[in-house]
C-alpha cells in the first residue's frame, strides 16, 4: 500500500504529527484507539470521516517506520 497519499504532516498541525489526509486525526490517535482494544468497525463508526483504507494507511506507515529503527551500540 502507498500511505504516502494518505498520511500528510504539516509542521503547524498537530505538532507536525503525521495525520490522515491533512485532517487533524493523527496515526497515533489511531494505533492507540486499535491497542486500546477497538475494532475498526467501531472506529469508523465513531469517526465517519475515515475509511478503512485510511486505518490500513497507518498500520503501513508505523510497520514502515518500524523497519526503519535500528540499534547503535556505543
Amino acid at each position: 500500500m502507498n500511505y504516502h497519499e494518505i498520511i500528510t504532516i504539516e509542521p503547524g498541525k498537530r505538532s507536525g504529527k503525521p495525520c490522515i489526509r491533512r485532517m487533524r486525526i493523527t496515526v497515533y490517535d489511531i494505533l492507540e484507539y486499535l491497542a486500546g482494544g477497538m475494532t475498526e468497525a467501531e472506529i469508523l463508526e465513531d469517526f465517519s470521516e475515515l475509511t478503512s483504507e485510511d486505518i490500513k494507511a497507518c498500520l503501513t506507515f508505523a510497520a514502515d517506520r518500524e523497519k526503519k529503527l535500528f540499534v547503535v551500540s556505543l
